[in-house]
Parts: C-alpha cells; structure tokens; sequence
C-alpha cells in the first residue's frame, strides 16, 4: 500500500475549482437548535485502510452495469476512479488507484493526502491523457465523469469503464444497494457490502418507524446566499426521500435537477410551512472557506429571515446534511443523514 501524504494544497486546489458553481450564505438566530448531521465520517482523513482489497482471488467475475454484463479480470490491477459517489468505499476498503478525479474529492477521503495518485482534474478540464500511460484495467466512473465514457475508453482501451449510477426511473435506493454490492463482487468485499447496505436500511427503517404522515416535509439546498426548493421524487440530492420514506411534502410542485435548487421562490416555501426542513448546504463542500460563506443554518434560521415563522424553524426541526454532501453522494453519507434525520423524530416522540 501506498502511504498517504499531505497535499493541502491540493485540496485547496479543488475546493477553488469546484466553487466556481456557487456562492454564500447568511447570519446565526437564537431558534431552536436544529439536528445537524456531521461529515461523513471516513477513516479516510488520518488512517491507512486496514485491508488491501486487491488481495481478492484471482480469476474473473461477471459484472453487470448500467451499459450490459461484462468479464472482468479480478483482482483489477490498476484502478481509476472518478466516480464521487464511490470515492469513500473504494478508500475504506483498502482500494489502491492509480489515477482519479482528486480535484473533485472531499478532504473526508483519504485519496487527496496521496500525492502519488494521478489527478485527472474536473469535469470541467479533465486530462484523460494522463490514463494513456497507466493503461488501466479497469475504471469506476459515474456521476460528473459519466458524460466521458468514451473517451475514457479511448484512452484506455483494456480498461472496463464500470458505471453504476443510480438509473433513472428506477428506486433510488436499491440503486445505492447495487452499486455498493456490485463493487463488492469487484473487490472481493461481499461482507463490507452487505454491512452497508444493512445499515442503509436500518437507517430508512428508523426514519419510517418514527415520523409521522400528518408533518409536512420541504427539501432545500442553499447555495450562494439563496435557499432553493428541491423538488419531491425529481429534485436533486433529496428528491427521492419523498417517495422512499414516504415523506408528506409541504409544496408539491415540479422541478428540475440541479445544484442550484429548483424555481420556487423563498416566499412560496414559507407559505407552504413546512413541519420540518430537510436541507443540503452546496457550498459547504466547495466553498467552506470563502469569507463570503455563511452556513445554510445561519441562512434558514434568521430571526429575520423569510422562514423564521415556519413550523420548522419555531420548533428547530430542520436537519442538515453532511458539509460535504455535494462532492460525496455515496451510500454513507445517506445513511449518516438518515440516522440523523430519525435521531430528530424520535426525540419529538
């Protein structure tokens, strides 16, 4: 295994990139003190993974993504990822890359401290060259990256380019479970699946047994100093906990998917006063140290501000995501959200 190094400048580097996007928030109330959830918690920052997960026997396996069934040669000897959905699994179970999309990393995975991994910058600039050399074997590609599936696979024509998004029109959750069990047929880590996705649905099962259908539920995102409506089942990040947990929601109105939040003005979300307040904060993961920043909790719970007479905020039930939600979407940091979101229930129970 590779040791880890510092690179704080590369983790600057990232967080300047991906601020291009956005912007800021506004200033702390004395409302009642909402439920946060903290970052996802990934070994990753100060430990060495404990297991090589390219210790798997050798041979090959059947895998089946969203482009069809393919042969793969395990263990992978030369991995890329660029993936944001995957970065924290692949790291905690020991997975060595050769290459990734570092610049698009949050600081909680351990991958940004090894200076000897390959960036292939952003998706607004990647150098898909730099694969040419390495001639990987196989890479985990999604999310922002997904667009470059092919040229991906030009210049790394003996890789599988392995891309287990979650599909449109398909459960949200169960396309979290197949993405973690899929790379877990990948890497030999079966049982590292099976305990995430158990969790995952311990925490759903803990949300569902606690609320209560009579509450209103509104998504939010803030991003440069606004708060936007996230639509239910479409809207991005949230979207599909309406449907899943069966979630009231506060304005039923269609939206579009993205970063932004959808066009519903601030005054319609407080007019349609929501019980609670399910909120993920953009720039918390890409623009934390701005000076301009303000987090998304001073924003919504303003004594002044346009929400302060809503349920949610009166009796502080508003719960945040993980500050780096927006650059690590995976299986983890859902279930850290969702055990926090029940933790807030049941204690109004």
């Amino acid at each position: 295994m590779r040791k880890p190094m510092a690179a704080l400048s590369l983790a600057l580097a990232s967080a300047l990139v991906l601020s291009a996007c956005g912007g800021t928030d506004e200033t702390p109330t004395d409302a009642p003190a909402a439920t946060t959830a903290e970052e996802t918690d990934a070994p990753a920052e100060t430990e060495e993974p404990t297991e090589d997960a390219n210790d798997a026997a050798s041979g090959t396996v059947a895998i089946e993504d969203n482009n069809g069934t393919h042969e793969l040669a395990v263990p992978p000897t030369t991995v890329v990822a660029t993936d944001n959905r995957t970065f924290e699994t692949l790291y905690d179970w020991g997975v060595e890359i050769a290459a990734g999309a570092v610049s698009l990393m949050p600081s909680t995975v351990g991958y940004v401290n090894d200076e000897a991994i390959i960036d292939l910058g952003t998706h607004g600039d990647p150098d898909l060259e730099a694969l040419v050399p390495l001639d990987p074997d196989l890479i985990v590609n999604g999310q922002r990256f997904t667009q470059f599936h092919d040229e991906l696979q030009t210049y790394a024509p003996n890789a599988l380019v392995l891309e287990l998004d979650p599909r449109d029109g398909e459960d949200f959750t169960a396309e979290l479970k197949r993405q973690i069990t899929v790379l877990g047929d990948v890497f030999a880590k079966q049982d590292e699946a099976s305990s995430l996705n158990a969790e995952f649905d311990a925490a759903i099962a803990r949300v569902a047994a606690a609320y209560n259908p009579e509450d209103t539920v509104m998504g939010v995102i803030t991003s440069g100093g606004t708060i936007g409506y996230i639509a239910p089942t479409t809207g991005r990040t949230l979207g599909w906990t309406f449907d899943s947990l069966g979630l009231t929601p506060a304005l039923a109105q269609e939206g579009s998917d993205d970063h932004q939040g959808d066009e519903i003005s601030v005054e319609a979300i407080a007019d349609s006063n929501p019980t609670w307040i399910l909120v993920m904060d953009r720039d918390a993961a890409v623009a934390a140290d701005d000076p301009e920043y303000v987090p998304s909790a001073e924003l919504i719970e303003d004594t002044e501000g346009p929400l302060k007479n809503t349920t949610a905020v009166s009796e502080g039930n508003i719960v945040y995501m993980p500050a780096d939600t927006y650059t690590n979407e995976g299986i983890q940091t859902f279930t850290e959200f969702l055990n926090a979101f029940a933790d807030a229930l049941e204690a109004k129970n």
